[in-house]
Protein backbone atom coordinates (compact mmCIF):
# COMPACT_ATOMS: atom_id res chain seq x y z
CA UNK A 1 0.00 0.00 0.00
CA UNK A 2 1.24 3.73 -0.68
CA UNK A 3 2.29 5.06 2.61
CA UNK A 4 1.12 8.52 1.65
CA UNK A 5 -2.55 7.11 0.72
CA UNK A 6 -2.31 5.01 4.04
CA UNK A 7 -1.57 8.31 6.09
CA UNK A 8 -4.35 10.37 4.45
CA UNK A 9 -6.51 7.29 5.36
CA UNK A 10 -5.66 7.69 8.91
CA UNK A 11 -5.81 11.48 9.20
CA UNK A 12 -9.94 10.81 7.95
CA UNK A 13 -10.19 8.06 10.94
CA UNK A 14 -9.21 10.18 13.24
CA UNK A 15 -11.50 13.63 11.93
CA UNK A 16 -14.51 11.61 11.90
CA UNK A 17 -13.27 9.84 15.59
CA UNK A 18 -12.65 13.84 16.52
CA UNK A 19 -15.91 14.44 14.98
CA UNK A 20 -17.94 11.62 16.74
CA UNK A 21 -16.26 12.45 20.48
CA UNK A 22 -17.50 16.12 20.42
CA UNK A 23 -21.02 15.37 19.39
CA UNK A 24 -21.04 13.08 22.36
CA UNK A 25 -19.88 15.77 24.48
CA UNK A 26 -22.22 17.98 23.49
CA UNK A 27 -25.15 15.47 24.09
CA UNK A 28 -23.71 15.34 27.73
CA UNK A 29 -23.67 19.01 28.27
CA UNK A 30 -27.55 19.19 27.70
CA UNK A 31 -29.90 18.25 30.33
CA UNK A 32 -31.36 15.75 30.01
CA UNK A 33 -29.44 14.18 26.96
CA UNK A 34 -28.14 10.26 27.33
CA UNK A 35 -24.39 11.12 26.32
CA UNK A 36 -24.17 7.95 24.46
CA UNK A 37 -24.17 7.73 20.57
CA UNK A 38 -26.45 5.63 18.89
CA UNK A 39 -29.29 7.10 22.19
CA UNK A 40 -31.81 9.92 22.01
CA UNK A 41 -32.89 11.78 24.99
CA UNK A 42 -35.36 14.83 25.64
CA UNK A 43 -32.68 17.31 25.05
CA UNK A 44 -31.77 15.73 21.78
CA UNK A 45 -35.52 15.97 20.52
CA UNK A 46 -36.18 19.40 22.20
CA UNK A 47 -32.95 21.23 21.75
CA UNK A 48 -32.40 24.39 23.20
CA UNK A 49 -36.27 24.92 24.00
CA UNK A 50 -36.36 22.71 27.02
CA UNK A 51 -34.50 24.94 29.72
CA UNK A 52 -37.05 27.60 29.15
CA UNK A 53 -40.39 25.09 29.74
CA UNK A 54 -39.30 23.08 32.63
CA UNK A 55 -40.95 23.19 35.48
CA UNK A 56 -40.65 25.95 38.25
CA UNK A 57 -38.51 28.24 35.36
CA UNK A 58 -38.14 31.33 37.30
CA UNK A 59 -38.75 33.80 34.21
CA UNK A 60 -41.93 34.99 33.27
CA UNK A 61 -43.95 33.62 30.10
CA UNK A 62 -43.91 37.44 28.68
CA UNK A 63 -40.57 38.39 29.35
CA UNK A 64 -38.21 38.58 32.07
CA UNK A 65 -37.72 41.16 34.89
CA UNK A 66 -39.52 44.43 35.33
CA UNK A 67 -41.34 44.27 31.61
CA UNK A 68 -43.05 40.71 32.63
CA UNK A 69 -44.39 42.26 35.53
CA UNK A 70 -45.70 45.19 33.88
CA UNK A 71 -47.55 43.10 31.26
CA UNK A 72 -48.80 40.85 33.55
CA UNK A 73 -50.59 44.14 35.33
CA UNK A 74 -51.74 45.85 32.13
CA UNK A 75 -53.29 42.61 31.47
CA UNK A 76 -54.97 42.22 34.65
CA UNK A 77 -56.33 45.95 34.33
CA UNK A 78 -57.86 44.65 31.01
CA UNK A 79 -59.59 42.28 32.90
CA UNK A 80 -60.61 44.16 35.68
CA UNK A 81 -61.06 47.57 34.87
CA UNK A 82 -64.70 47.45 33.84
CA UNK A 83 -65.47 45.93 37.39
CA UNK A 84 -63.31 48.34 39.21
CA UNK A 85 -64.55 51.48 37.45
CA UNK A 86 -68.35 50.23 37.92
CA UNK A 87 -67.95 50.05 41.92
CA UNK A 88 -66.27 53.50 41.98
CA UNK A 89 -69.33 54.64 40.14
CA UNK A 90 -71.73 53.42 42.39
CA UNK A 91 -69.54 54.25 45.47
CA UNK A 92 -69.92 57.89 44.27
CA UNK A 93 -73.20 57.53 42.98
CA UNK A 94 -74.58 56.12 46.54
CA UNK A 95 -72.18 59.08 48.34
CA UNK A 96 -73.92 61.19 45.98
CA UNK A 97 -77.45 60.27 47.44
CA UNK A 98 -76.77 60.20 50.52
CA UNK A 99 -75.31 63.16 50.58
CA UNK A 100 -78.57 64.67 48.70
CA UNK A 101 -81.09 63.05 48.19
CA UNK A 102 -82.14 60.25 50.59
CA UNK A 103 -80.25 59.27 53.92
CA UNK A 104 -80.39 56.90 56.75
CA UNK A 105 -80.79 57.78 60.12
CA UNK A 106 -80.85 55.50 63.31
CA UNK A 107 -83.67 56.53 65.77
CA UNK A 108 -82.18 56.88 69.10
CA UNK A 109 -84.23 57.07 71.28
CA UNK A 110 -88.21 55.96 72.41
CA UNK A 111 -89.70 59.41 71.86
CA UNK A 112 -91.44 58.37 68.70
CA UNK A 113 -92.75 55.14 69.72
CA UNK A 114 -94.46 53.18 68.75
CA UNK A 115 -94.16 54.72 65.41
CA UNK A 116 -90.75 54.37 65.57
CA UNK A 117 -88.70 52.04 68.06
CA UNK A 118 -84.93 52.70 69.24
CA UNK A 119 -82.72 51.50 66.56
CA UNK A 120 -84.87 51.99 63.79
CA UNK A 121 -83.11 52.97 60.34
CA UNK A 122 -85.44 55.58 58.65
CA UNK A 123 -85.06 56.85 55.24
CA UNK A 124 -85.01 60.62 54.89
CA UNK A 125 -85.93 62.70 52.30
CA UNK A 126 -83.62 65.42 51.89
CA UNK A 127 -85.09 67.00 49.05
CA UNK A 128 -88.97 67.00 50.15
CA UNK A 129 -88.80 70.75 51.11
CA UNK A 130 -86.34 72.01 48.52
CA UNK A 131 -87.62 74.12 45.31
CA UNK A 132 -91.11 75.56 47.20
CA UNK A 133 -92.01 72.69 49.25
CA UNK A 134 -92.34 73.25 53.08
CA UNK A 135 -93.05 70.81 56.12
CA UNK A 136 -97.01 70.43 56.64
CA UNK A 137 -98.63 68.95 59.50
CA UNK A 138 -98.63 65.17 60.49
CA UNK A 139 -94.94 64.95 58.66
CA UNK A 140 -92.38 63.08 60.75
CA UNK A 141 -89.12 65.15 60.38
CA UNK A 142 -85.36 65.31 61.27
CA UNK A 143 -84.14 68.65 62.01
CA UNK A 144 -80.63 70.40 63.68
CA UNK A 145 -81.87 71.17 67.18
CA UNK A 146 -79.01 73.55 67.63
CA UNK A 147 -79.78 77.41 68.61
CA UNK A 148 -83.73 75.88 69.38
CA UNK A 149 -83.46 72.56 71.23
CA UNK A 150 -79.86 73.41 71.86
CA UNK A 151 -77.75 76.51 71.70
CA UNK A 152 -74.62 74.68 70.82
CA UNK A 153 -73.13 71.75 69.53
CA UNK A 154 -76.23 71.05 67.51
CA UNK A 155 -78.12 67.03 67.48
CA UNK A 156 -80.40 66.12 65.13
CA UNK A 157 -83.42 65.35 66.41
CA UNK A 158 -86.85 62.98 64.94
CA UNK A 159 -90.21 64.18 65.86
CA UNK A 160 -93.74 65.20 64.46
CA UNK A 161 -95.10 68.16 63.36
CA UNK A 162 -97.98 69.50 65.00
CA UNK A 163 -98.17 73.22 63.86
CA UNK A 164 -96.35 75.24 61.31
CA UNK A 165 -96.12 79.39 60.83
CA UNK A 166 -99.21 80.80 62.22
CA UNK A 167 -100.55 77.88 63.85
CA UNK A 168 -101.97 78.35 67.49
CA UNK A 169 -101.29 75.41 69.37
CA UNK A 170 -102.96 74.71 72.61
CA UNK A 171 -103.70 71.76 75.20
CA UNK A 172 -105.88 71.14 75.93
CA UNK A 173 -109.58 70.42 75.08
CA UNK A 174 -112.10 69.39 77.57
CA UNK A 175 -111.12 65.92 76.45
CA UNK A 176 -107.91 65.93 76.66
CA UNK A 177 -107.05 66.70 72.94
CA UNK A 178 -104.66 69.07 71.70
CA UNK A 179 -106.19 71.87 69.58
CA UNK A 180 -104.85 73.41 65.67
CA UNK A 181 -106.58 76.43 64.96
CA UNK A 182 -109.52 75.46 67.29
CA UNK A 183 -109.50 72.11 66.00
CA UNK A 184 -109.22 69.09 68.00
CA UNK A 185 -107.01 66.17 66.81
CA UNK A 186 -107.70 62.68 67.41
CA UNK A 187 -103.92 61.30 67.23
CA UNK A 188 -103.81 57.59 66.65
CA UNK A 189 -100.36 56.66 66.39
CA UNK A 190 -99.84 57.89 70.11
CA UNK A 191 -97.75 55.35 72.53
CA UNK A 192 -100.44 53.14 74.23
CA UNK A 193 -101.15 54.89 77.36
CA UNK A 194 -100.13 58.41 76.94
CA UNK A 195 -102.06 61.70 77.00
CA UNK A 196 -101.50 64.11 74.20
CA UNK A 197 -99.57 66.10 76.92
CA UNK A 198 -99.39 66.42 80.72
CA UNK A 199 -98.01 70.02 80.40
CA UNK A 200 -100.80 72.67 79.85
CA UNK A 201 -99.44 75.61 76.85
CA UNK A 202 -101.22 77.62 74.27
CA UNK A 203 -98.82 79.44 71.44
CA UNK A 204 -99.08 80.69 68.29
CA UNK A 205 -96.02 79.71 66.01
CA UNK A 206 -94.23 82.11 64.91
CA UNK A 207 -93.99 82.21 60.82
CA UNK A 208 -91.18 79.92 59.17
CA UNK A 209 -91.08 77.68 62.54
CA UNK A 210 -92.67 74.57 63.14
CA UNK A 211 -93.63 73.08 66.69
CA UNK A 212 -92.64 69.62 66.86
CA UNK A 213 -93.58 66.67 69.88
CA UNK A 214 -93.20 62.95 69.62
CA UNK A 215 -95.34 60.41 69.50
CA UNK A 216 -94.18 59.03 73.06
CA UNK A 217 -95.53 61.86 74.89
CA UNK A 218 -94.91 60.63 77.95
CA UNK A 219 -90.62 60.06 76.90
CA UNK A 220 -90.59 63.20 74.35
CA UNK A 221 -88.27 66.26 75.33
CA UNK A 222 -89.50 68.15 72.71
CA UNK A 223 -91.00 71.78 72.13
CA UNK A 224 -93.06 71.62 75.19
CA UNK A 225 -89.87 71.23 77.31
CA UNK A 226 -87.98 74.14 75.41
CA UNK A 227 -90.79 76.88 75.66
CA UNK A 228 -88.31 78.92 77.70
CA UNK A 229 -85.79 78.60 74.87
CA UNK A 230 -84.76 81.08 71.96
CA UNK A 231 -88.06 80.38 69.75
CA UNK A 232 -90.37 79.36 72.61
CA UNK A 233 -89.72 75.75 71.65
CA UNK A 234 -90.27 75.76 68.05
CA UNK A 235 -87.76 74.68 65.39
CA UNK A 236 -86.48 77.06 62.16
CA UNK A 237 -88.04 75.58 59.12
CA UNK A 238 -84.12 75.91 57.63
CA UNK A 239 -82.93 73.52 59.83
CA UNK A 240 -85.11 70.58 58.88
CA UNK A 241 -82.70 68.14 57.32
CA UNK A 242 -85.37 66.25 55.92
CA UNK A 243 -88.33 64.02 55.80
CA UNK A 244 -88.57 60.61 56.97
CA UNK A 245 -90.28 58.16 54.55
CA UNK A 246 -89.53 55.02 54.86
CA UNK A 247 -88.26 52.48 57.97
CA UNK A 248 -85.94 50.79 56.25
CA UNK A 249 -84.65 48.49 59.17
CA UNK A 250 -85.40 46.28 60.74
CA UNK A 251 -87.06 43.94 58.22
CA UNK A 252 -89.95 43.04 60.19
CA UNK A 253 -90.71 46.86 61.25
CA UNK A 254 -90.38 48.05 57.29
CA UNK A 255 -93.33 50.18 56.15
CA UNK A 256 -94.02 53.77 54.87
CA UNK A 257 -94.56 56.88 57.11
CA UNK A 258 -97.69 58.55 55.73
CA UNK A 259 -99.21 61.77 56.57
CA UNK A 260 -102.06 61.13 59.17
CA UNK A 261 -105.43 61.84 58.27
CA UNK A 262 -106.05 63.21 61.71
CA UNK A 263 -104.81 66.58 60.49
CA UNK A 264 -106.54 66.78 56.60
CA UNK A 265 -109.38 68.85 58.56
CA UNK A 266 -107.34 71.02 60.45
CA UNK A 267 -108.47 74.87 59.33
CA UNK A 268 -105.85 77.71 58.14
CA UNK A 269 -104.40 79.76 60.89
CA UNK A 270 -105.94 83.16 61.62
CA UNK A 271 -104.80 85.04 58.93
CA UNK A 272 -105.01 82.40 56.23
CA UNK A 273 -101.70 81.84 56.03
CA UNK A 274 -99.08 79.48 56.48
CA UNK A 275 -95.43 80.63 56.85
Amino acid sequence: MDSEAAATERDRSSAAADEADRQDRSRSAVPGGTGRPGRTGPADLLGDALPADLPGDPLPADGPGEAGARERWLRLWRTWRRTVLFSLGCAAAMLLVSQFVVAPYQVPSSSMENTLRVGDRVLVDKLAYRFGGTPRRGDVIVFDGEGSFRLSGGTDYVKRVIGVGGDRVTCCDARGRLLVNGHPLDEPYLHPGDAPSAEAFDIVVPRGRLWVMGDHRADSADSRQHLGDPGGGTVPVGKVIGRAEWIAWPVGHWTRLRRPAAFAAVPAPAGGRHG
